[in-house]
């Protein structure tokens, strides 16, 4: 039998921080070990589940929670504010660290991986959880190879903070892998609206929506002479991220360094 891993999960009152409480309470070989979110005042994670014997308490201080309990895995949900220094907190006390918040600079995550392999364990940066959504980026990288035109379209729930998301600045790092340069735009183009177009990740354009009713989703559109190929992905709610958050958790054990994407894990 599989060794009980004691996760921590830091952002827990948030709406993916809540799925993933939830997730790890009914995983066969996951305990919740602590929970830690900034505004839980009194709260418990009897909040959470529920359920009234779940007398847990909810820390407001993620570094007192650490010292407090023993923990072999912390999972941050925060926001793009709170994440690097949660992340750098977590590693400096040895533990392995799973990130599912989006908005970490390329320099804030070469920090971390830094420090990472500096006390012997593992980060894992996923942009998004859901295995649909790595399936879409991974047929985004392979049309890239036949079609040079391509704007991404990714629309999420009106309470995300950054633009572009995450998974639209991983899937335009895929894309231009086999890019063979930024084709042309057309002579004459412009903006009536500054921001009209979208703005540009590696020279793919990308447009941002957001809007109360969505979840997370994202189309890839690659035009080329007389046809389209549009692939897209939809998460409906946020119980679809929770195998990939699980998955992770387990994988994340095994590893030294940085894990940047869901797709190294399947």
């Amino acid at each position: 039998m599989a060794k009980e891993l004691q996760v921590m999960v830091v952002g827990a009152l948030g709406k993916m921080g809540r799925e993933t409480v939830k997730a790890v309470k009914m995983s066969d070989n996951l305990v919740l070990a602590g929970a830690v979110d900034v505004k839980a005042g009194n709260a418990k994670v009897s909040d959470i589940t529920g359920d009234e014997n779940d007398s847990l308490p909810i820390w407001q201080d993620l570094d007192e929670a650490l010292d407090a309990v023993r923990v072999d895995v912390v999972v941050d949900f925060t926001n793009p504010q709170a994440v690097y220094n949660n992340a750098r907190s977590v590693l400096r006390h040895g533990i392995p660290c799973v990130v599912g918040t989006t908005g970490l600079s390329e320099r804030e995550i070469g920090e971390l991986e830094k420090l990472a392999l500096e006390n012997g364990t593992g980060i894992a940066i996923i942009p998004n959880f859901a295995i649909g959504a790595v399936l879409m980026m991974r047929f985004a990288e392979e049309a890239s190879r036949y079609f040079a035109q391509v704007e991404i379209v990714e629309l999420h729930h009106d309470g995300k903070l950054d633009a572009p998301s995450g998974t639209a600045i991983k899937t335009a790092e895929m894309i231009v892998r086999h890019r063979q340069g930024i084709p042309p735009s057309p002579r004459g183009q412009f903006e009536k609206y500054p921001g009209a177009r979208g703005g540009q990740v590696n020279g793919i354009r990308v447009h941002s929506i957001r809007l109360p009713g969505l979840v997370a989703h994202q189309e890839v559109i690659f035009g080329g002479q007389g046809q389209t190929l549009t692939i897209r992905h939809d998460s409906y709610n946020r119980e679809s991220f929770m195998p990939g958050v699980l998955l992770t958790i387990q994988k994340i054990m095994d590893i030294k360094g940085l894990i940047y994407g869901l797709e190294h894990l399947l």
